[in-house]
């Protein structure tokens, strides 16, 4: 159970990381930025994405985590960034945001039908999910789909939070005034160590917020396919 646990993590976490990575890469080319196109990296080849670190060690390191204490961390990672050339994005930074959001709303769909997939072959499952309860006794389709929406809106929860270079912050860059936008971009220049940073000094806190998120969100996917 354990290693066939890691496996399905694993290979979700793959699919789901990738995917997300593309469609930057997808949006950022409809808006009229080939860079991503240029660069290789519209592409599904995992190895283009990949990085140790961020799409493999420390989602595992959370699942492990989770399965030594029995409790409940939301599974979150990266890749590496698809560059785009914000120059050449139509619509300025609302064009910049649009290249942002469309990974973590990738991974939102991914997660919103998966549920309607549980929902069909097992509804009981689903009715679990819904009422945030996550036991598992094997791994079958339903234990793959509730770990696909699992990973998918830890994905979503932690890439929409506003810290620089997080998805979430080109939102909040089109929206900010100026001097709030200079502290986000001495922020950025850092790279991913400040947001590890933030992680570990608030870990409670932002665990909290994701867990809340996530549990949103599966809220919503219940009503929506008639769940009480």
């Amino acid at each position: 159970m354990d290693i066939a646990y890691l496996l399905v993590v694993l290979g979700v976490i793959l699919v789901s990381m990738i995917l997300h990575e593309v469609m930057h890469g997808l949006m950022a080319f409809w808006l009229g930025d080939d860079t991503a196109k240029m660069l290789g990296r519209l592409t599904l080849n995992p190895v283009k994405h990949i990085d140790p670190f961020l799409t493999i060690g420390l989602p595992l390191l959370i699942v492990i985590t989770n399965m030594l204490t029995g409790t409940y961390t939301p599974i979150f990672g990266g890749a590496k960034p698809v560059p785009f050339n914000p120059a050449r994005v139509r619509y300025g930074e609302w064009g910049w945001a649009l290249v942002g959001l469309a990974g973590p709303f990738t991974n939102l769909i991914i997660a919103f039908i998966a549920f309607g997939a549980l929902f069909v072959v097992d509804s009981q499952a689903a009715q679990a999910l819904a009422s945030l309860r996550f036991e598992m006794a094997g791994v079958d389709i339903s234990f793959i789909l509730i770990q696909t929406i699992l990973v998918n809106l830890g994905f979503f929860a932690f890439n929409m939070l506003p810290i620089p270079p997080l998805d979430g912050s080109r939102l909040l860059y089109a929206l900010a005034p100026d001097f709030v936008r200079r502290g986000m971009e001495a922020v950025e220049r850092q790279g991913i160590v400040v947001v590890f940073i933030i992680v570990l000094l608030a870990q409670g806190l932002i665990g909290k917020l994701m867990v809340a998120i996530i549990g949103a969100c599966i809220t919503v996917f219940a009503r929506l396919f008639g769940i009480a």
